[in-house]
């Protein structure tokens, strides 16, 4: 027998959902005003929520990059066997990426609500909360938030931290199993999944703390609140990281589906002529601006162009940038970050950053790009984990949309925009000071 959850607070309409306006950090206390006690999922006497069902009927998707459902996941942890455990993944190794941070620093008790409640709605035991190790901030705020929770009793489950090393593939699924267990945060073989075999061999579920938090509020107010926003395909709201040329760089919350020059708009606009737009990060995609103003920004409407929304991210290259440039330094992070286990990461990376250091200085322009479409080509599909595709993808996007400019480095050698400081972060002292709204 299955009951709806009663919301004990009326249901905020329109925007924001997640980015509140919220001074410092909100208390255990200042969250229960906001929204109400946690819901409970289950009553102890044989009866419980669905809540299953009713993220399934909501159509959330994780909102860590892949846009993968939801409520398929919970369905494979919640049917395995044994012992069950919850990883809230809160590592943001995307370094063009704020929003996980924003959502940690700001509204921790939200995140908490949306991973002691997935962990009741799978009858696991534990939750883990895995952060970067360097993001001093939100380890901190975590850890009061959790003082405060307990304190106050509110959790059924188990709930602790782990610190992960600040890479970017730290934060892939098998490679934060293989951490917990007390290995390299390394990506691993698979199979076994995680929801297969993961923390301990138990079934393991693991979301990104925006998709815990989005859980969280359709607990209180259900699917067909959620689903007022948004598409019908894709409902609900995002958080994007907007960066490079506008006006108020940093976290929003968007309708899924709205227009890419909407966010700008409500970004304060560009503050330069934008030559293209990166969407999704260094996994992503670039998109010339010409055909992306009036793109609707979501993973599946994104996805029908060839572009990637991933984790939310909106760069716009300015119109005085050399996008090769900018894809070269971004190539040769990545190529660095490679857990050095398949040759496609050891070899084809640095290989295909060192082609592109050719193609920005003007040498060899024509054979340097045909080498990297023929790698990308035998390095797809091939690695041991995800890494190369995605990296891949944002190069080979950089050769479609920078075309023109790749004519020109062949024709005139290197251009002068190429020698400016780079614009996109990379953690190196150049990125991740964003003005967070």
């Amino acid at each position: 027998m299955t009951r709806t959850v009663e919301a004990l607070v009326a249901a905020p309409s329109g925007l924001p959902r997640l980015v509140a306006d919220v001074s410092g950090t909100e208390s255990l206390i200042a969250h229960t005003e906001r929204l109400g006690v946690m819901p409970r999922v289950s009553s102890g006497r044989g009866r419980s929520v669905d809540l299953i069902g009713i993220v399934e009927r909501s159509g959330l998707r994780g909102r860590g990059g892949s846009g993968f459902p939801t409520a398929t996941k919970m369905h494979a942890v919640a049917d395995g066997r044994g012992p069950r455990v919850v990883i809230a993944n809160g590592s943001e190794g995307e370094p063009a990426s704020a929003k996980d941070a924003w959502l940690l620093t700001s509204r921790p008790h939200l995140v908490l609500d949306g991973a002691s409640l997935a962990a009741q709605a799978v009858n696991a035991s534990e939750v883990v909360i895995a952060l970067d190790r360097h993001d001093g901030r939100a380890r901190a705020t975590i850890a009061r938030a959790l003082e405060e929770r307990r304190a106050a009793r509110i959790d059924p489950v188990r709930i602790r931290g782990v610190d992960l090393p600040s890479r970017y593939v730290a934060g892939e699924e098998s490679a934060l199993v293989h951490w917990v267990n007390g290995g390299e945060a390394k990506p691993t073989f698979v199979p076994p999944r995680p929801f297969e075999r993961g923390v301990r061999g138990r079934a393991t579920l693991i979301q990104n703390v925006e998709t815990l938090a989005h859980l969280a509020l359709i607990a209180r107010f259900g699917a067909d609140w959620f689903r007022e926003l948004g598409t019908i395909t894709e409902p609900g709201t995002a958080i994007v990281t907007l960066g490079g040329a506008v006006a108020r760089p940093g976290v929003c919350e968007i309708a899924i589906g709205t227009p890419l020059r909407d966010v700008l708009a409500a970004a304060g606009g560009p503050t330069e002529d934008i030559a293209a737009f990166l969407t999704g990060g260094y996994f992503g995609t670039w998109i010339r601006a010409e055909t992306a103003w009036d793109l609707p920004l979501g993973h599946l409407e994104l996805g029908r162009v060839g572009a990637a929304f991933g984790c939310g991210v909106v760069f716009a290259l300015p119109t005085g940038a050399c996008g090769l440039a900018e894809t070269a330094r971004v190539a040769r992070y990545l190529a660095g970050e490679s857990a050095g286990q398949c040759g496609p990461c050891a070899y084809g990376l640095p290989a295909i950053a060192d082609a592109l250091d050719s193609i920005v200085a003007g040498r060899q322009v024509k054979h340097m790009t045909g080498l990297i479409r023929r790698w990308t080509s035998q390095i797809a599909g091939r690695g041991a984990c995800h890494l190369p595709d995605g990296a891949i993808r944002f190069v080979a996007s950089a050769l479609d949309t920078f075309a023109p400019e790749l004519e020109r480095h062949h024709s005139r050698g290197a251009c002068a925009s190429a020698r400016r400081r780079g614009l996109l972060p990379l953690p190196d002292g150049d990125g991740r000071e964003w003005g967070w709204r």
